[in-house]
């Protein structure tokens, strides 16, 4: 799965979906609640567009961190899923 690009603003929170069951990636919904996982918040220092992982195996939660090509690719590396 690719890295979704995002417009933020700098200052203002968000809630990146670990989970995964979010219907509008890659903002928590709500969609977790009765599992273990929970949201990830996080407050960017810059506005603009990002790339937020989408995979949910990035090693630096929210960003892409490319797991998802070594995923693809078969490479015993790729970081594991984000709790």
């Amino acid at each position: 799965m690719n890295p979704l690009p995002v417009d933020v603003e700098a200052g203002k929170t968000y809630w990146w979906c670990r989970c995964g069951l979010a219907a509008q990636q890659p903002f928590c919904d709500g969609s977790h609640k009765g599992g273990d996982s929970s949201p990830l918040k996080f407050t960017p220092v810059h506005g603009g567009r990002i790339w937020l992982c989408a995979c949910k195996r990035t090693a630096t939660p929210p960003y892409c961190d490319g797991s998802h090509a070594r995923e693809a690719a078969g490479l015993a590396d790729a970081a594991p899923r984000t709790k």
